[in-house]
């Protein structure tokens, strides 16, 4: 099992759970963070710390997309230890919907590492 992050992060991206992560698999997308399926191990304990609530364990009904564009993005973005700033709109994107179809964006982030 996996944790993975939706499209919830997108334009939020807070980072809270970068800090918690034991294993360092949290990569940096320029608006969304991605979780390493392959490097997750499942503690769960980034989870709780997300305040877009955008990450969810695989097992979830629908995380199969997500834990693709996890793994496609994690192979591409620098990775990150830290939690860096998140954007100053960040609270007004919290419950937008359809966020991946319309706002994502590839390009990779600044890293922290």
């Amino acid at each position: 099992m996996t944790y993975t992050i939706t499209e919830d992060c997108i334009k939020c991206k807070y980072m809270d759970c970068v800090e918690v992560c034991p294993v360092d698999c949290f990569y940096e997308g320029d608006n969304m963070l991605a979780i390493n399926p392959d490097e997750c191990i499942d503690c769960g304990v980034c989870e709780p710390e997300c305040p877009a609530e955008a990450i969810i364990p695989d097992t979830k009904d629908g995380s199969e997309r997500w834990v693709e564009v996890n793994r496609q993005y994690a192979s591409t973005w620098p990775n990150i230890t830290r939690k860096g700033n998140p954007p100053a709109d960040s609270d007004e994107w919290l419950r937008v919907k359809d966020k991946f179809a319309n706002h994502f964006n590839d390009k990779p982030g600044q890293g922290n590492s």
